[in-house]
């Protein structure tokens, strides 16, 4: 399985970007792809989750990005994509997908199987 995130950068506060998670390497009719992030010395923490199937795509968020954040997918890339509006300095962190099989959505990254490398994001003026 790989995973590859990209699409972070720098922007200021209330700027946006879009991040990609590339997946191969598997095969499976329904799975979810969630997005996990990263502060510098704090746990990695969920951050939103999508289902990946013909005929469900239902979405999840964290509070804190609610609203200002949407997870979307493409099935014919195999990509999900996060985009990411509103940006706070807050929001600051190394981004990672990851890719969960078990049939639920989740927010423990105990239950996502595969990892790709993060793309980090910084939100500064």
């Amino acid at each position: 399985v790989q995973l590859q995130a990209s699409g972070g950068g720098l922007v200021q506060p209330g700027g946006s970007l879009r991040l990609s998670c590339a997946a191969s390497g598997f095969t499976s009719d329904y799975y979810y792809i969630g997005w996990f992030r990263q502060a510098p010395g704090k746990e990695r923490e969920w951050v939103s989750c999508i289902t990946v199937s013909r005929s469900d795509a239902s979405d999840y968020y964290s509070d804190s990005v609610k609203g200002r954040f949407t997870i979307s997918r493409e099935n014919a890339k195999n990509t999900v994509y996060l985009q990411m509006n509103s940006l706070k300095p807050e929001d600051t962190a190394v981004y990672y997908c990851a890719l969960s099989l078990l049939g639920y959505p989740s927010m423990d990254k105990a239950d996502y199987g595969s990892w790709g490398k993060g793309t980090q994001v910084t939100v500064s003026s």
